[in-house]
């Protein structure tokens, strides 16, 4: 999740280690053999839930997301966490920081829960390494990071969701408006954007108690990369549905 990688990240391998090392904020199988052992609320990636596929659903969150303000943003470990911030409609958007973070939240009935694991996006109000101006070019730019998402999990009420490789997904080019500041610089604006990386739809939870539990990391090598890092996440939030 940026929950992206890349807030204040620099041109140069220093740079960039630098700023992932101290952000806070940040094979398919068949349809039936993905669901045979899934949590059983989790929607299947290919499936088309509250008008929207996967990658549909992708590009609002990451809507949601450049739009919030600095101030209590998810992807920041701050008591201004508030997870009503910026939800409408049936469909909310958990997200979380780098680092090992729970937050106990509660969620009204009847909402989907839509929820980036790790992901990344490149856009055009970014500078390099993080900037393009066409869909093509930040497609390319966001799927060179998150090709380095490593140990992607998710489970819900202890439950593993399995063959976690298929919930990876690429956005469709998507239009944002961000606040002045924003998450990823001083000055906002209307621009565009390209998202990538792992996303569980999780279908309206039972009022009750309920626990999502993810992780995973960015893993960089000095060899393909120039430097060498870690950069783990380990979220778990603890849900009351009422």
């Amino acid at each position: 999740m940026k929950s992206s990688i890349k807030q204040n990240r620099k041109s140069d391998a220093t740079g960039l280690l630098a700023a992932l090392l101290i952000v806070a904020v940040v094979g398919l199988g068949s349809t039936a053999s993905v669901l045979a052992d899934q949590p059983t609320k989790v929607f299947p990636p290919n499936s088309v839930k509250y008008g929207n596929d996967y990658a549909g659903w992708s590009a609002a969150w990451w809507q949601w997301a450049l739009g919030l303000p600095l101030d209590g943003h998810p992807f920041v470990d701050s008591p201004g966490f508030d997870v009503n911030a910026g939800q409408t409609g049936n469909v909310w958007f958990l997200a979380a920081p780098f680092g090992t973070v729970a937050r106990t939240c509660t969620i009204p009935t009847g909402k989907a829960l839509f929820v980036a694991l790790l992901d990344v996006e490149c856009s055009s109000l970014e500078p390099d390494p993080f900037h393009g101006d066409t869909a093509k070019e930040q497609r390319l730019c966001a799927k060179a990071s998150a090709d380095h998402i490593v140990n992607p999990f998710c489970e819900i009420d202890g439950v593993a969701v399995t063959k976690i490789s298929s919930y990876r997904v690429t956005s469709p080019q998507l239009t944002f408006t961000a606040p002045t500041p924003w998450i990823y610089g001083d000055t906002g604006g209307t621009g565009t954007s390209v998202g990538d990386g792992y996303y569980v739809f999780v279908a309206p939870l039972s009022p009750g108690a309920h626990t999502i539990h993810f992780s995973g990391a960015f893993h960089f090598t000095l060899a393909e990369d120039g430097f060498d890092a870690d950069i783990p996440l380990d979220m778990t939030y603890h849900l009351t549905v009422n």
